[in-house]
């Protein structure tokens, strides 16, 4: 038996109260390797973007002045001083009654304040003819218009996407502050599973919580590491969970934790450092044989070997802390309201969540519809899963076509729904 399940909410007190969960520091990182990376500092931007007034379209730099009543039918004649290309700063300059020929990005020469776009002039040797006139400004993009000098660019806490390492480029960044990625080491134990690509014996299945919860670990912007299956024999997870604790911030494994004779992780983890297990068993559905331990500072998540409770029990307590240890903040669950297709009924005395798919009917209803599974541990029930309902302990049942609120697994569930 287990020595206590504590409820969902006391399991989330009890690691709160064992574990402040912060940044492990920064580190500068090649703007080619920051995409999905945490942005540690403020980046203020060095100099104006774009660093000199520019024109936006081919055709003739200008004083606005000097193109005031110009028509179809009435052009206002320019005399030509001169081209400008880009990649070098103009040597003309544009005075009273003249124009200089400039294409898209070059630089505005002195004197000229806006330009006029080709397709509204005509060109007669030196003389440039002006069929519409342009006001201060148009068409041209002033130095620092879109970055000034001195201007925070992007905040602490970003975390880093394509258009957030263009603002980076733009003002000349090779590398970028980043918070340092937690390591976490994974593996899975168990005399029955083998690793995928290796032949199958009978009796055998295929290795799916090491790999599953290395890129579950991925999505929360931390580095697995994936150290494989280990035997359950207590020398040999014993070894293995001392190295895991050297190697990485955060250890998970799955299986060993129920009450069979072989499920000795959390005796071996009450051994390796203080506090050792803070929680041997929790009052839920899927997932009763969580067990948690901090190991001189550093926590052990140890899963059940079933997938489908080991990612669902990853989803609950295991991701939030890693987002916090990874500087990715304000990371909120999706959620949606829906109705209910049928009656659910919660396991008695333990908080149940129910996996369920998500439809819109004509009527504009969502109808979340359990995932027809039943047996932990079947993967797909995550996989065809959208999302879960929460059934406390205190209730007795869901009604049928009940208002109920869905957490998301994934965000293009909500915005494939949620409009």
């Amino acid at each position: 038996m287990f020595r206590k399940l504590v409820s969902v909410d006391e399991a989330e007190r009890i690691l709160a109260e064992n574990l402040k969960p912060k940044p492990l520091g920064k580190e500068p990182v090649p703007l080619s390797e920051a995409c999905n990376r945490v942005l540690a500092v403020d980046v203020v931007s060095p100099l104006n973007i774009p660093p000199f007034s520019r024109s936006t379209v081919d055709g003739y730099a200008v004083r606005a002045a000097d193109t005031f009543g110009a028509e179809e039918d009435h052009p206002i004649a320019l005399k030509l001083v001169g081209r400008i290309s880009v990649g070098r700063m103009p040597k003309v300059r544009v005075v009273k009654g003249s124009a200089a020929e400039i294409v898209t990005g070059a630089p505005v020469p002195d004197g000229a304040d806006a330009t006029v776009m080709v397709e509204y002039t005509a060109r007669k040797d030196n003389v440039v003819l002006v069929h519409q006139p342009v006001s201060l400004g148009e068409n041209v993009m002033k130095a620092g218009s879109d970055i000034r000098k001195g201007e925070v660019v992007l905040k602490r806490g970003l975390v880093l996407s394509a258009f957030e390492i263009g603002v980076l480029a733009a003002i000349g960044s090779a590398t970028v502050e980043v918070y340092k990625q937690p390591r976490v080491a994974i593996f899975s134990s168990g005399a029955e599973i083998v690793e995928p690509g290796k032949p199958l014996a009978e009796g055998k299945i295929f290795d799916i919580n090491a790999h599953a919860l290395s890129a579950a670990v991925v999505q929360c912007g931390a580095d697995p590491l994936n150290m494989g299956i280990v035997q359950d024999e207590r020398e040999q997870i014993e070894t293995a969970l001392k190295k895991a604790l050297t190697m990485a911030d955060v250890v998970i494994t799955s299986g060993g934790v129920s009450v069979g004779p072989t499920d000795i992780i959390p005796k071996v983890l009450d051994t390796l450092g203080k506090p050792g297990v803070i929680v041997y068993g929790v009052a839920i559905r899927p997932g009763k044989p969580t067990t948690v331990a901090v190991v001189d500072g550093k926590p052990v998540f140890s899963l059940p070997g079933h997938p489908a409770s080991a990612l669902l029990i990853f989803h609950l307590f295991v991701r939030p802390l890693l987002l916090r240890i990874a500087g990715r903040r304000g990371h909120f669950p999706l959620k949606l309201k829906a109705v209910t297709s049928q009656r659910l009924f919660p396991s008695r005395g333990r908080r149940t969540y129910v996996t369920v798919t998500l439809k819109r009917t004509k009527s504009g209803a969502i109808v979340a519809s359990p995932v027809p599974t039943g047996l932990s541990g079947a993967i797909t029930t995550l996989a065809k899963a959208d999302g879960f309902i929460v059934i406390h302990e205190s209730q007795q049942f869901v009604d049928k076509e009940q208002v109920v609120e869905v957490e998301l697994f994934k965000p293009e569930v909500y915005y494939s729904l949620a409009g």
